[in-house]
């Protein structure tokens, strides 16, 4: 992930080491001027990435036949029966 330091400058960090950084940890940081002036803010980010084949809308989204059945139409003895299977 992506750290800005107080000052400005941003650093690359695991998520490990940003959950274990203290404030001494930034203080040595800063004082060694680690990092590096980013001017892209989308730098890393998914919008520079091509991720393949685009979602393109619903239309393109096979429906199912079952989408017309109609709960009243359906005979309960066509289900299992789980009955005495699971006791507590």
């Amino acid at each position: 992930m992506l750290f800005q330091l107080p000052t400005g400058r941003t650093i690359y960090l695991s998520v490990d080491e940003f959950l274990n950084l203290t404030d001494a940890d930034i203080q040595y940081l800063i004082a060694s001027n680690a990092g590096e002036s980013i001017l892209n803010p989308f730098l890393g980010s998914a919008v520079n990435r091509n991720a393949g084949e685009k979602y393109k809308g619903t239309d393109d989204i096979e429906s199912d036949d079952d989408s017309d059945i109609n709960i009243d139409d359906l005979d309960p003895d066509d289900f299992p029966s789980y009955e005495g299977e699971y006791e507590i």
